[in-house]
């Protein structure tokens, strides 16, 4: 397991302003367009293998046995579209669904495929999960009983979730982009797309040139059995363009040596039920399926300041490069993240207290970073893993194939309508969909139509990029934007630090804290109050700081800063442009060895002469900077 990188937030800020001059000149190559939203980094959790029903089904309401951790939703939590007393009871399948206990939380995998997935739906009926996706076959430690692909976690096992919905945003309408596994469910994530296979035909896997399957990336060392690559474009394509840093982190991405001139990855870990799992699985990296993105040999980074940049690994990276990137305050503008496989939630060699973990980690991790802010995740999964979910996803796309079967064989949707596409039948089954940024909307529930493309139009949209274009589904994508509130006047959304193990609020350090009356332990709910931080003592001590600026682009200015005073603990600085009293432009620095840097961008372009507002605190209390110079 990573071990967490902790950075401090600071006390109480003085401030001093200093001069500085930017001029044209110092402009040498286009910068990244600014984001149109306060979202400055998207971190997005990518998961495996979870319906909607599955995880949320009963939300807000938990069983609360004795012994388990305890759920309490905050009083006027709104209601979602999930498993209603007639579904529990008098379910249209062979069977109601049943509770699954926190003991439970290693069961099989269930059929996903693309065709069965379509016959489970009956046509919109909803009625043949048993007949069509259960499966109830495996060996230990994984659980098997009858019928379970109708079952059901609640807030006594996937406690961590739901606590992230009652302080943040959740989605109870969005979708799978297609019907089936995991393969085309990560390709739709970066490109819209799961057609431009090569070959175009693979039994299973690959039909009519589309993904319907899991095949293996050709690029990638550590693929075997049948491969794929694909063509057209992706976001990776889209953000390179624009000058935009961005990777793809994944467990046990790194090699743990070579054969025959080829990577070999060959990192383990074991799950809760003492399983031995492989950490990494290739047909989950949907980056390694496109030559422009592939970083076939595994390459690690040739520095830490080029992660996000281009450089050998081609932003393909392990999660130890996010830990650095956040330890850095060098986080990407775009992070896609994808657990070691025995912390993905895939049941069968994971499941949802090893998931839990890793997400916990992470936005532990992320919330204790500077870059907070300006930092908004989005906690999403690949496929249902057909687990029973009882709400009929539209057809957006209707496709006439082989391997359809929604509306009979060879059917899926209205195949008269001009849009239909061979083997790209979707939306497929509801999954979760979470937004968790000080920018969510707090306990709140989205009910617009999303799909896993939505994400990508909100990283198109955030920084104006374009669409991906041929037929890609981000051009149909429903908005995230729902989910958000980036009125700079309404409450932000407090941290909310949770217990890897239970999933409960714990209180905070001195980097920030939940609300008081945290959510899913019997307390009440914020609204979106503002963070909660110590006090500290208002004794002010001398120092002397002297800045550095330079202006890499018409947007941005580096600037770096010396502390010549002596601080207390931990430390940081905050720096912000200003002109006529308007803040242009803000950032945060940690202090290492007296120094601090940090990039500013502005929506417009910096010409001129500026103030530059420059703060400093650590954990002991103000430290005045007194002076002002003129820098040019």
């Amino acid at each position: 397991m990573r071990k967490p990188k902790l950075f401090a937030g600071a006390g109480l800020l003085a401030v001093a302003a200093v001069a500085v001059v930017l001029t044209t000149a110092s402009a040498d190559s286009p910068g990244p367009p600014p984001a149109t939203t306060p979202i400055q980094h998207l971190v997005v959790i990518f998961g495996e293998n979870i319906s909607f029903d599955h995880y949320f089904g009963t939300y807000p309401n938990a069983t609360n046995p004795p012994g388990e951790p305890t759920f309490t939703a905050a009083p006027n939590t709104p209601d979602v579209n999930g498993l209603n007393n007639t579904l529990l009871n008098f379910n249209p399948n062979a069977a109601n669904p049943q509770r699954l206990d926190r003991s439970e939380a290693l069961t099989c995998d269930q059929d996903h495929k693309y065709g069965d997935e379509q016959k489970a739906a009956d046509g919109g009926l909803m009625d043949k999960a048993v007949e069509f996706t259960n499966n109830s076959n495996c060996v230990a430690p994984d659980q098997s009983k009858p019928n379970l692909v109708m079952d059901y976690y609640d807030g006594n096992t996937v406690t961590g979730l739901w606590n992230y919905a009652q302080h943040f945003s959740l989605s109870d309408n969005s979708y799978d982009t297609v019907f089936g596994p995991s393969t085309p469910g990560a390709l739709n994530l970066i490109s819209g797309q799961t057609h431009g296979a090569t070959p175009a035909a693979i039994a299973g896997s690959v039909e009519n040139g589309s993904v319907i399957g899991d095949p293996d990336p050709t690029l990638d060392d550590c693929g075997s059995g049948n491969t794929v690559t694909m063509s057209g474009k992706n976001i990776g394509d889209l953000l390179n363009a624009h000058h935009l840093t961005w990777g793809w982190f994944n467990g046990g991405f790194d090699p743990t040596g070579t054969n025959g001139g080829k990577a070999v990855c060959g990192a383990s870990s074991t799950n809760v039920g003492g399983a031995t799992v492989a950490d990494y699985s290739p047909h989950h990296e949907p980056f390694m399926y496109y030559a422009s993105t592939a970083n076939p040999h595994h390459m690690l980074p040739s520095s830490p300041s080029m992660i996000g940049k281009t450089d050998q690994a081609n932003h393909q990276y392990d999660l130890k490069d996010f830990d650095t990137a956040v330890g850095n305050n060098n986080l990407p503008a775009v992070s896609f993240l994808k657990a070691p496989a025995y912390e993905d939630g895939h049941a069968g060699y994971s499941d949802p207290l090893d998931e839990q973990r890793f997400i916990v980690h992470t936005i532990n991790e992320l919330e204790k970073s500077p870059q907070w802010s300006s930092t908004a995740v989005v906690l999403a999964y690949d496929d249902s893993d057909g687990w029973y979910d009882h709400q009929m996803s539209p057809i957006v796309s209707p496709s006439a194939a082989p391997s359809d079967a929604l509306n009979g064989p060879g059917v899926c949707g209205n195949v008269k309508d001009q849009s239909a596409y061979p083997d790209r039948c979707g939306y497929g089954p509801r999954l979760p969909l979470l937004v968790i940024s000080p920018w969510a909307k707090s306990n709140f529930v989205d009910s617009s139509i999303t799909d896993q493309s939505s994400i990508i139009r909100f990283v198109e949209d955030n920084w104006q990029l374009g669409r991906i274009g041929d037929q890609s589904f981000d051009a149909k994508a429903g908005t995230l934007g729902n989910m958000f509130d980036f009125n700079p006047k309404a409450p932000r959304s407090a941290k909310l630090f949770l217990d890897e193990t239970t999933g409960l609020p714990v209180g905070g350090d001195d980097h920030g804290h939940g609300s008081p009356g945290a959510p899913g332990n019997g307390g009440h709910g914020s609204s979106g109050g503002g963070e909660h931080h110590h006090h500290h003592s208002n004794k002010t001590r001398s120092a002397r700081v002297s800045c550095t600026t330079h202006r890499t682009s018409q947007h941005r200015v580096v600037v770096s800063c010396v502390n010549h005073g002596k601080t207390h603990g931990r430390a940081a600085m905050r720096f912000r442009i200003v002109r006529n009293g308007k803040v242009l432009a803000t950032a945060r620095g940690v202090v290492r060895g007296g120094k601090a840097k940090a990039s500013l961008r502005s929506k417009k372009a910096l010409s001129g002469r500026y103030t530059l507002r420059v703060s400093l605190a650590d954990t002991a209390g103000v430290t005045a900077v007194s002076h002002t110079v003129n820098l040019r």
